[in-house]
């Protein structure tokens, strides 16, 4: 095999690959002894059929295979000798061969940057530690209380206000026509829940037990039931009693309800969960620190087509977003031009890129690899998120190859992460998760270029609570229908 250079600019290399043709013959010839060892043609016993005469049935099919062969296995060696790392698979091109001939193709390959081991010691970074934090304690508590609440009618005549629970009986009618599902005998509703369409609650602020009340509200444009979207209803409502809700008392027996043993345990279990919680975001905000000093070290040359395919992703991903409405900072109502925005995914490209790259590095050099317990977990993970289908995710992953790298890549760069965070200088900082909270919230802030969203102009506040989820007495009942 003859190997010759003929491009070298920047990480990008080019060869011209020979390969003589006795050594193509050579691997023909092999390959049809193989297949005549279990060839069976009329008039010959198994495994006696002429080479000659496989040769004038099967010459063209193994002329391919072989090729193909040759071309694999020669190009791989041929980059090893070079010393090239690909970023890529690389580009191959036969540029001559006919049979009994030399085989001649070319090699384009865009190649691995060299990358300056990182002295680990030169990097500080601050964790944040969970503080006893009882203020927070507390909370979860008064809102398990809240979730238990029980209710008793009021003690003296007045008005209903927020938060009190009503026992209604209503009818529903459009244009003077009662519709299905819009009507309930002694619905207990919670004032200020959110629970009906707007403005119905609303309407029942400020009346007696005992007294009627006509609802006038419209239903969302965006409502369930096609025949009711858009539409003004009234609803007469007859109120039969006002409650006056509860919460459940903080003590032993509000633990048992939510199947701890006692407060205590109750307390503990709050603790273990805020704290798993706070490690998890907290974790996240060290990653951060850490790959933004990271980044400073990455003054190695950029693989340009690594960078470009990695922001052809980004803007694709960009672009469907658009399309599909679910931009949430605004849609296309973008304060950067499309060049400006390709700039800053470019900018955000290039990042990953030399990030991944170097992340990539140090496991390699210090010889970091996912076990196969945890590949099994992750594909358990995922199985488990599709019940009934188990064994397909299972068989999806382990015959899939592409599947299974992007399956294994988070893992595989959380073990370089923490091993990273192993040999830097971490210092830890007790913090409440409300002092977490604000540190996430200026992090988001400050941005982050791994994030691939554009700077976009803020919508005006609608003036209202989104009605997309909620449920009117309508909606409540067409569902029991159905």
């Amino acid at each position: 095999m003859q190997v010759t250079e003929t491009k070298s600019e920047g990480l990008s290399r080019e060869y011209k690959v020979c390969l003589p043709a006795k050594d193509i013959e050579e691997k023909i010839f092999d390959r049809l002894k193989q297949i005549a060892s279990t060839a069976q043609l009329p008039g010959f016993r198994p495994g006696k059929v002429p080479v000659s005469l496989l040769r004038k049935r099967y010459g063209p099919s193994v002329m391919g295979e072989v090729l193909e062969q040759a071309v694999g296995d020669s190009s791989q060696q041929a980059l090893a000798e070079k010393g090239v790392r690909p970023t890529m698979q690389p580009e191959i091109e036969i540029t001559s061969y006919e049979d009994g001939k030399d085989l001649e193709y070319t090699i384009a390959v865009e190649m691995l940057p060299e990358i300056k081991a990182v002295d680990f010691k030169k990097i500080k970074v601050e964790r944040l530690a969970p503080k006893a934090d009882e203020k927070a304690v507390q909370s979860a508590l008064e809102n398990l209380a809240n979730a238990q609440k029980s209710s008793a009618p009021i003690k003296r005549k007045r008005k209903s206000k927020a938060g009190d629970i009503v026992v209604i009986d209503f009818v529903g009618s459009v244009d003077g026509t009662e519709f299905p599902g819009g009507k309930a005998d002694g619905y207990e509703l919670e004032l200020g829940s959110g629970s009906f369409i707007p403005g119905f609650e609303d309407q029942l602020i400020g009346v007696d037990a005992e007294s009627h009340v006509d609802v006038n509200v419209t239903f969302p444009e965006e409502y369930a039931a096609a025949d009711l979207a858009g539409k003004a209803a009234v609803f007469a409502v007859d109120v039969k009693e006002i409650r006056e809700a509860t919460p459940a008392p903080i003590d032993d027996e509000l633990a048992k309800k939510v199947g701890m043993d006692d407060l205590e345990k109750l307390k503990e279990a709050i603790v273990e969960e805020q704290s798993r919680e706070f490690n998890g975001v907290a974790r996240m905000l060290l990653k951060r620190l850490l790959m933004d000093q990271l980044a400073d070290e990455c003054d190695f040359e950029l693989p340009q087509k690594l960078a470009d395919s990695e922001f052809q992703a980004i803007w694709d991903q960009y672009q469907n977003t658009k399309k599909s409405g679910d931009d949430e900072n605004g849609g296309d109502e973008s304060e950067l031009s499309e060049d400006e925005q390709k700039q800053e995914f470019r900018d955000i490209a290039d990042r990953r890129v030399r990030l991944g790259l170097m992340l990539s590095d140090i496991g390699r050099t210090n010889n970091i690899q996912i076990s196969q317990d945890d590949i099994t977990q992750a594909i358990m993970a995922e199985a488990r998120q599709n019940p009934g289908h188990e064994q397909e995710v299972m068989d999806y992953f382990q015959n899939n190859a592409e599947a299974m790298q992007q399956l294994t890549a988070p893992i595989y760069e959380e073990k370089v992460v923490d091993f990273i965070i192993e040999m830097v200088e971490v210092t830890d900082k007790e913090a409440t998760m409300e002092e977490l909270m604000k540190a996430v919230e200026a992090d988001s802030d400050k941005g982050s270029e791994s994030t691939a969203k554009p700077r976009t102009k803020a919508k005006k506040a609608s003036g209202g609570k989104s009605t997309a989820k909620k449920k009117a007495p309508a909606k409540k009942a067409a569902e029991n229908e159905e």
